[in-house]
């Protein structure tokens, strides 16, 4: 398991023909690194994105420390590839490390990763795609499809700074004992909600405003959780 690449993004367009038009920082570049990572801070006030000189725009939706950083597998933007008869290069998708040899998907929320030497981060959520995704890929329908293919990739928080590079290798160093995956975080936020319940097993490793999400959701339908 180990970094592919690690991508930063200035702040851009979201319309390459409008220059007035909202700004994005969602195509992102590999770079050759070191690049140091650490906790942003909060999500409206803080730096935006964990990795120095990337770019985060829309700080009401990204950004802070539980999406200090974006991680995509290589695997799952080459199954994109086969499905969209395309090239997806790294960091295309806004993900700040392209991974290989890691299935991101069923990573547990609070799964911890030591990246490199000294980086350690934890597994917070999944990325819900916005409509500045589907502009920035070109691809009419891509919010309902990437949604619908539930490959979504995992937000991590930072639990220790440390500097990355391409080549990296990353080692799971703790695993919860639950089974609130990436996931299936991904589908109760999204078409599933009748699983939000069971997210509640993460505890802790589960943003504040998710747990507000699902409470709200238990309380609007009278539905009770074992979850402690």
């Amino acid at each position: 398991m180990h970094l592919i690449s690690v991508n930063t993004g200035r702040a851009r367009p979201v319309d390459q023909a409008d220059p007035d038009s909202a700004r994005t920082g969602i195509g992102k570049r590999p770079v050759a690194g070191p690049v140091r990572v650490l906790a942003p801070g909060p999500q409206d006030s803080g730096l935006g994105s964990g990795l120095e000189g990337d770019a985060v725009c829309d700080r009401r939706h990204h950004g802070g420390d539980h999406q200090a950083v974006y991680a995509y597998a290589r695997e799952d933007l080459d199954r994109w590839e086969a499905e969209l008869g395309r090239e997806l290069p790294a960091g295309l998708f806004g993900e700040n490390f392209t991974t290989s040899g890691i299935d991101l998907n069923t990573a547990r929320l609070g799964d911890r990763w030591q990246v490199g030497a000294d980086l350690v981060l934890e597994v917070a959520s999944a990325r819900i795609p916005c409509q500045t995704f589907q502009k920035a890929l070109g691809e009419p329908g891509w919010v309902r499809r990437f949604t619908a293919g539930a490959r979504p990739g995992a937000y991590l928080r930072v639990i220790r700074p440390g500097s990355v590079s391409p080549g990296d290798p990353i080692e799971i160093v703790h695993r919860p004992d639950h089974e609130v995956t990436v996931q299936l975080w991904f589908r109760a936020f999204t078409t599933e909600r009748s699983l939000l319940p069971q997210t509640l097993a993460a505890g802790a490793a589960m943003e504040p405003k998710a747990h507000q999400t699902v409470r709200q959701y238990l309380e609007k339908y009278g539905v009770k959780s074992g979850a402690q």
